[in-house]
């Protein structure tokens, strides 16, 4: 009962900061409960990424008997930091890319000779993601 009871309190946890979105939360107090909302259901995820490892609820060996062992916390940690690295790196850079990417375009409209200079600016907000990649490949293959 509680292997199918848990699996659907996480996918609740998961869409729960979704619900605001759809209900066309915008701004004032609204906009300060859906935050809160967010926080909390990404807080409860957490807690259940982390406590059913521990409890044993989950496991990555097939059988008992099997030459396959189990990962190890520290394996699953190292797999989790290169995906958070990478995954953070790629959010910062579409940031970066989306505000200096419109910017650019606003220069080049004015004045067609500054392409060169607001490139740059584009290419290095896209400099963020390879190195969180090259983060994560560190992560994961260092020894």
């Amino acid at each position: 009962m509680l292997f199918f009871i848990l699996p659907l309190i996480a996918l609740a946890l998961i869409v729960m900061p979704l619900v605001p979105v759809y209900t066309g939360v915008a701004t004032g107090k609204k906009a300060r409960r859906a935050f809160i909302f967010n926080i909390c259901g990404f807080v409860g995820v957490m807690l259940l990424a982390v406590i059913l490892p521990l409890g044993g609820f989950v496991s990555a060996a097939t059988e008992a008997g099997s030459a396959a062992a189990a990962m190890s916390t520290g394996e699953g940690l190292k797999y989790l930091g290169a995906a958070i690295s990478t995954g953070l790196g790629c959010i910062g850079a579409g940031l970066g890319v989306g505000t200096s990417a419109s910017a650019a375009i606003g220069a080049c409209s004015e004045d067609p000779k500054a392409f060169g200079k607001s490139m740059i600016f584009v290419v290095m907000g896209e400099g963020i993601a390879i190195y969180g990649l090259v983060i994560s490949f560190m992560i994961l293959f260092a020894a």
